[in-house]
């Protein structure tokens, strides 16, 4: 009943990767960010900043919620999950923690071409979101969540590989960590 928790950078490809690993091992997938990104409206890195700017995603209880619902999946088993603060909050279910990121230029031609934006534009919407999640869950949650790039098994550079590479190499490191 493997449990494998995917955070990172913004713009890094967690639910991509999440989805292709849960696909390849067959297991559940569950993407926190998805519920999200609902509580607003723009493209999806604009969903993910003024997420924090509603009622209800700037809402501390709103996010114990959230925490609350991803740990009841974990503890079914057999599913991926993709959670800007996963391997924090399932540090002690999660099997396997898998931490991506690549740089700032790299995120935001991601975000160029994913948003349809202009290379400054998708340049400013990543810092702006990356400012947003980083001061609210400082501010709720009293730590900085790039630092869980620490507790992870793995940290992969999504820069020079597709996602079925990233995901080829997770499931591996994955396999070998399990035995």
């Amino acid at each position: 009943m493997p449990v494998i928790v995917i955070s990172g950078q913004p713009g890094c490809g967690s639910s991509t990767l999440a989805s292709i690993i849960a696909k390849k091992l067959g297991l559940r997938h569950f993407s926190l960010g998805r519920i999200f990104k609902k509580l607003s409206k723009g493209s999806e890195t604009e969903k993910a900043t003024k997420g924090f700017e509603t009622k209800k995603g700037g809402s501390a209880a709103f996010h114990a919620k959230l925490d609350k619902m991803q740990r009841k999946i974990a503890e079914k088993g057999n599913v991926v999950i993709d959670s800007k603060l996963g391997i924090h909050m399932l540090n002690d279910i999660a099997d396997f923690k898998i931490w991506i990121k690549a740089s700032e230029k790299i995120r935001a031609r991601r975000i160029m071409k994913r948003d349809k934006v202009p290379f400054k534009q998708a340049m400013k919407l990543l810092k702006e979101r990356e400012n947003a999640e980083r001061n609210f869950f400082k501010k709720i949650y009293g730590f900085d969540p790039y630092k869980q790039e620490k507790k992870a098994d793995l940290v992969l550079n999504t820069a020079r590989k597709t996602p079925r590479q990233l995901a080829t190499i997770a499931i591996k490191k994955f396999r070998k960590a399990k035995k």
